[in-house]
């Protein structure tokens, strides 16, 4: 029986998290699986991933394969580093306190690397939000501005408005005074 390690679909449509899971290789993809090992969710960023160490480990050196995906995950996270390393150990490269050094020296600059990424995504994300919001502000700002000229503009129109409607009271008055003027010299 060849064991794989791979992935098993979870999720609705177009949200899709996988479990990390060893089986036989025979079985479909969601199918039978023997052993749970973790599990991997790719919508995040950066990528969770949720693995038991000690059981990927185990069935590494006992002879799963994993797929190219799982590979990549385990490498990820320092499973295949792990094993190379015991392996170092076991053919007597090195002893296993300096196969524990080397991998916590590279554990390390792992956690570094993904808290600076965490924290740029966060840095990219509050600069992201600011300058929406500033250009939220100037749109505001030129509304605002928009509708003082046309309250202006309305004001302007409202009191030329009430001239006129208050100046053609008064040249009737005008004209009539005018009139009788122009009339008396004709008279005489």
């Amino acid at each position: 029986m060849s064991v794989k390690i791979r992935l098993a679909r979870k999720g609705r449509k177009k949200a899709a998290y996988y479990h990390i899971v060893v089986a036989d290789s025979r079985s479909p993809r969601d199918g039978r699986f023997i052993e749970r090992i973790g599990i991997y969710n790719p919508i995040t960023d950066p990528a969770t991933i949720d693995i038991d160490f000690e059981k990927a480990l185990g069935w590494l050196q006992n002879g799963a394969q994993p797929t190219d995906t799982c590979r990549a995950i385990l490498s990820y996270k320092g499973v295949l580093l792990k094993k190379h390393l015991l392996e170092g150990v076991k053919k007597g490269a090195f002893d296993a306190a300096e196969a524990d050094k080397r991998f916590n020296a590279w554990m390390l600059k792992k956690e570094e690397e993904i808290e600076s990424k965490k924290s740029s995504l966060e840095k990219k994300s509050e600069d992201n939000r600011k300058s929406r919001l500033e250009a939220e502000k100037a749109v505001k700002e030129a509304r605002a501005e928009e509708l003082a000229k046309k309250q202006a503009a309305m004001a302007a129109e409202a009191e030329a408005a009430a001239k006129a409607a208050a100046a053609p009271a008064e040249e009737p008055a005008a004209t009539e005074e005018a009139a009788p003027e122009a009339t008396e010299p004709a008279q005489e």
